[in-house]
């Protein structure tokens, strides 16, 4: 026997989250076994529709139901409770209590607290006589069976099949032992077969001859008989202007454009006779495909089908059988909502979770050229049913799967549907700017708007009241107190109107001192114009809806900040209003960085000494929007106050670079400076693999990238990419991909630990992201604090040097502010003073060195330090020596006498490997002036181990003092291992006669470069 169980809906649920909402979901149990339903993310009055089956073993047992509200960092939120005993549905009529609301209970049970209804529908069903095909099959029974749905819809199996309603009738259903043994194990000669449960979910109306139950239609129309245009009408008609759904928490896998209405586009991807999901079943190679028909629930409501099909075998997973739920959570002609749920319990862990899925149709933006267009959107998360300690690997591989399969998806519908390309929908600027124009502002209309309200005319009429009283009433008697000139009230009325005279006349006077102040800084910024070459972002603030209203005029006065790169612009203030319109444009100035995101405040102005209250928020993210797509939109604003309200701004940005030249080479070249090291331009090949990968937009551009680890549990060995917005990682792991990435301006910190054994001797770069922030990427982060902050630890660089330079001159461009700037140089200058003072290099650790070559060469020391000059014979040597695309930088002054600079050349001579070296070079004067002492560390990439190691040299010239014009050099090797190898020995000895090689090849070029020198005659001027 078993209990049918609906969870439909429930109501004035209280908001257990800090944004004045919940996220419920329902827990049931009933013994040892357990359900639960969906999260519906952000609402008080849910909905779910969710049916249930238990099989009944004891009739005094208890189905306990509880809501609870979803936390994803702590434990799930009690909200309420309701426990109903199963002999109580057992003992009802037709062994079904129908559809109920019932009031949920407390966890404490002292306490009066509201927690809110859920409404459910409870019922028995047995296998051998609720329902079985033969006597479903009879119109009498059908229609019998429909009847009994109008009262209870909740479920078919709610409804008593003809015997049980014959037996209810005849004996009153018999309340001694024997009679309910006997309706427990009811097997009679005259039973039909038994047949296994039937739940809404598996039903297929198309199969019977009448409906179960009627859903406002007629009995001869079944919902599966009713074509997909009729279903979608009955939707449109049933929709009452609801909220588009907004984006699962998993991410977006599809976002694109296709030259189609929104309704035909929804026929083609759903339609049963649809002929896009059968090629994509085909492309994908999945069999046994079984697809329901579309059927109406809850009077209309909402409209569902199953869909069940055998997946394709991989490479790791066999093929596994899959079934999906899908359901219309909104139709209404112009934008479609479909909830997919994608049950796979054959799947490691599949029993513990399942994929959930929703796709999102909505008009698109105006083409020029008249057609009308739709925006597809697809996001997913994942439900988990229990917990689990694989939770992070079934969410990569998830994520992995589902990104695969509808890149698949997406290409497939653009082969059918032509896509918009982003040029189509390109807005001129000038065009979409022009049709502004502010609003001309009027001191006498808006002080009229401003203050016709209540309090001033009361207090207007009060004045006149008391004047007129004044005129008419004879001097009184001085008593009590009284004097010349004061004239206090005589009674606890006077005293009373008294003090209401003065608070309304304080509360005019308020009203009048805000809006002079006001008037007098109006605090707009339209109009001014932009100024410098470089990236120029331009706001167009066209109006604002639903704004909260905090005055108790129930209006209020708004006004917008925006924030961008540390650059902030004003819009003026909107008197008593909180539907708004500016139409103001804010240009901000050129900025040499491209930027990150736009920051959007809204206030009520209060007066110039009050603090302003925020009305609401919003961050429009320029790395993760596509900028052709803000060039109108509606932003919705967060906040408790904005989202009480749903409050939206119209807004049209515009990003453009009006430096003209090439962006990337001059953005490159002012961060070569600050890394010290050539950075090269990367091929729009790179680019656009590099955009692809993190899905950025078309003007990201990657600066530079490196081989490192990931520490989290384990290292995780993968790429990480720097670009002038962005810091990401990509990592692929026996099919295993990881990737996530977060702006520079969500760094706080960035610390470097020193090596340790559990980072392989390599130390460890350390960012921490401020809190709240970066949480798309949290999947690798090692700590997650208290505060909410997210570390993240990136260790065992091929070139550490260079990765911290570029990493450290990256974040100080983006996110420090000028002050913050100042204290980094400050402590920079610090450590480089402490470095000098302890007779380290660079910071680095000492490091063994060895006299490797000495040598007396007839050449001045003046001459022998153009070796080191970045000029003719520095490039001839470097080239006679093998190294090839030899740069360098110019000596840089670090302090007295000391000079620094960096080198970068392909060397073939190193190492048998032709791997590229970076180098970063020291020169000083020796104490008595009389030579120069060159120090040198060098980074090998592209060479077996060249991670593991550093390679430090030290030139000491000196001028031999008994003969002139002669050199003494001597020549010293070190190698500073940061991880721990059992080739150290043989990677010594191959650099080692190497460089002796290189040096001895060097130096017979200097000397006969100055023999050659001096044989030439002196030119005659």
């Amino acid at each position: 026997m078993k209990l049918q169980v609906r969870v439909v809906e429930a109501r004035n649920l209280p908001a257990m989250d800090l944004n004045g909402f919940s996220d419920p979901y329902v827990r049931l149990q009933l013994g040892k076994q357990r359900s639960r339903t969906k999260v519906v993310k952000k609402n008080l009055n849910p909905k779910w529709a969710d049916d249930f089956s238990f099989a009944v073993d004891d009739l005094k047992e208890e189905l306990v139901v509880s809501v609870l509200d979803e936390d994803k960092y702590f434990n799930d939120d009690f909200v309420g409770q309701v426990r109903v005993p199963v002999s109580r549905v057992f003992d009802a009529d037709n062994q079904s209590l129908g559809n109920l609301w019932y009031p949920l209970n407390p966890k404490k049970k002292g306490s009066k607290k509201d927690c809110g209804e859920i409404l459910l529908g409870i019922c028995f069903s047995q296998k051998n006589s609720l329902l079985d095909l033969n006597s479903i099959a009879d119109p009498a029974s059908a229609s019998k069976c429909s009847d009994l749905g109008v009262e209870s819809p909740i479920h078919p199996s709610s409804c008593a099949s003809p015997a049980r309603s014959e037996d209810a009738s005849s004996s009153n259903s018999q309340k001694t032992f024997a009679g309910l043994f006997a309706q427990i194990f009811h097997k009679t000669a005259e039973a039909a077969p038994p047949t296994p449960s039937i739940t809404s979910r598996s039903i297929d109306l198309s199969d019977l001859s009448e409906p179960l139950f009627s859903l406002e239609m007629s009995e001869e129309d079944s919902p599966s008989s009713a074509s997909f245009e009729q279903v979608m009408k009955a939707m449109e008609s049933k929709d009452q202007g609801s909220e588009l759904p907004s984006n699962l928490p998993g991410g977006i896998v599809v976002d694109q454009l296709f030259m189609i209405t929104p309704s035909d586009l929804n026929i083609l991807l759903f339609a049963p006779d649809s002929t896009l999901y059968a090629s994509f079943t085909e492309l994908q190679g999945t069999t046994e495909v079984q697809i329901g028909p579309w059927k109406l629930e809850n009077e209309a409501e909402s409209v569902k089908r199953v869909v069940s099909y055998l997946k394709a075998p991989t490479k790791l997973i066999k093929a596994v059988k899959g079934t999906e739920e899908q359901s219309y959570l909104k139709a209404d002609g112009e934008s479609y909502a479909i909830f997919a749920s994608v049950a796979t319990p054959d799947v490691p862990f599949g029993s513990t979770f399942k994929v959930e899925v929703l796709y999102c149709i909505t008009p698109g933006p105006e083409l020029p050229s008249g057609e009308q267009c739709s925006r597809l959107v697809i996001s997913w998360r994942l439900n988990f049913l229990q917990s689990t300690m694989m939770k992070g690997m079934i969410e990569n591989g998830a994520r992995q799967g589902l990104k695969d399969n509808f890149e698949q998806y997406a290409n497939l519908v653009a082969q059918n549907v032509k896509p918009v390309d982003s040029k189509d929908i390109g807005v001129n600027k000038e065009q979409a700017l022009s049709s502004l124009q502010a609003e001309p502002q009027s001191d006498w209309k808006l002080a009229i708007q401003y203050f016709a309200n209540f309090t001033v005319f009361s207090t207007f009429m009060i004045g006149v009241y008391v004047f007129v009283h004044i005129m008419c009433a004879l001097p009184s008697a001085m008593q009590g107190l009284e004097f010349n000139g004061l004239d206090l009230p005589d009674s606890i009325g006077e005293f009373v109107v008294s003090g209401v005279l003065v608070l309304q006349c304080e509360r005019v006077l308020q009203l009048i001192s805000r809006f002079m102040q006001a008037r007098k800084q109006k605090g707009s910024d339209h109009g001014i114009k932009a100024h410098g070459d470089g990236w120029l972002l331009t706001v167009a603030l066209i109006e604002g809806v639903d704004l909260a209203a905090v005055d108790p005029s129930g209006q209020c006065d708004p006004y917008i900040v925006f924030t961008s790169n540390g650059k902030a612009r004003t819009s003026s203030i909107k008197f008593q209003k909180s539907n708004p319109q500016w139409n103001e444009i804010f240009e901000f100035d050129a900025m040499a960085d491209p930027p990150s995101v736009l920051n959007v405040e809204v206030y009520d102005f209060d007066g110039p000494f009050d603090e302003a209250v925020s009305l609401g928020h919003a961050e429009i993210n320029f790395v993760r929007s596509n900028i052709s797509d803000l060039a109108d939109v509606w932003i919705p604003l967060q906040g408790k106050l904005a989202q009480a309200c749903q409050s939206k701004l119209h807004l049209r940005i515009f990003l453009d670079h009006t430096g003209g030249g090439d962006v990337v080479r001059d953005y490159l070249n002012k961060m070569e400076k600050e890394v010290g090291k050539k950075i090269n331009v990367r091929s729009p090949q790179t680019n656009s693999a590099f955009q692809k990968l993190f899905g950025l937009p078309q003007e990201e551009f990657l600066i530079n990238d490196f081989t490192c680890h990931l520490k989290r549990k384990m290292p995780l060995q993968g790429r990480l990419f720097l670009s002038a917005r962005i810091v990401g990682f990509y990592a692929s792991l026996f099919g295993n991909k990881t990737k996530f990435f977060f702006m520079w301006e969500d760094i706080e910190e960035i610390q470097v630990l020193p090596p340790t054994l559990a980072s392989m001797g390599s130390p460890i770069i350390v960012m921490t992201l401020r809190p709240g922030r970066g949480m798309d990427a949290r999947i690798g982060a090692k700590i997650h604090d208290e505060e909410g902050r997210l570390k993240f630890h990136f260790h065992s660089f091929v070139s550490f040097n260079v990765a911290q330079k570029t990493i450290m001159a990256l974040w100080k461009a983006k996110s420090l502010t000028p002050e913050q700037k100042v204290q980094a140089v400050e402590e920079e200058s610090e450590q480089k003073l402490q470095s000098e003072e302890s007779g380290l290099f660079l910071g680095i650790d000492d490091v063994r060195f060895n006299e490797v070559y000495s040598l007396t060469l007839p050449v001045p020391v003046s001459f022998f330090m153009e070796l080191f000059g970045g000029g003719e014979v520095d490039r001839k040597a470097m080239d006679r020596a093998g190294c090839q695309s030899y740069s360098c930088s110019p000596w840089e002054s670090e302090k007295a006498d000391v000079f620094e600079r960096q080198t970068y050349y392909r060397d073939r001579r190193i190492s048998r490997y032709r791997g590229e070296v970076t180098s970063t070079q020291q020169k000083s004067l020796v104490a008595d002036k009389n030579g120069w002492i060159v120090e040198e560390v060098m980074t090998l990439h592209g060479v077996p181990l060249g991670d593991y190691f550093n390679l430090h040299l030290r030139y000491q010239m000196e001028e031999v003092a008994s003969k002139p014009m002669t050199t003494f050099v001597r020549v010293y090797f070190g190698i500073e291992w940061l991880k721990s190898t059992r080739h150290q020995k043989r990677v010594t000895k191959n650099i080692l006669v190497n460089l002796q090689d290189r040096l001895k090849m060097i130096f017979g070029f200097l000397e006969k470069e100055y023999s050659s020198r001096q044989q030439q005659p002196p030119q005659v001027p």
